[in-house]
């Protein structure tokens, strides 16, 4: 039997998704933590918050 492949869905950034993850990144939270809190990868939060210049360092 063949494998079949699981099909990508993309969902788009909205305001409150941006807006949520900012303000968790300015509170410290990992980027696992933010990215189950948006149902989203981490590396797509990741590479989100590297367009908008939001840092994801969780060090103080």
């Amino acid at each position: 039997m063949a494998k079949t492949k699981k099909k990508i869905v993309r969902r788009e950034w909205t305001k409150a998704d941006v807006r949520q993850m900012k303000t968790m990144a300015k509170t410290k939270v990992g980027v696992g933590k933010i990215a189950k809190a948006l149902k989203r990868t981490p590396g797509a939060t990741a590479v989100m918050a590297a367009k908008l210049g939001v840092s994801l360092s969780t060090r103080i």
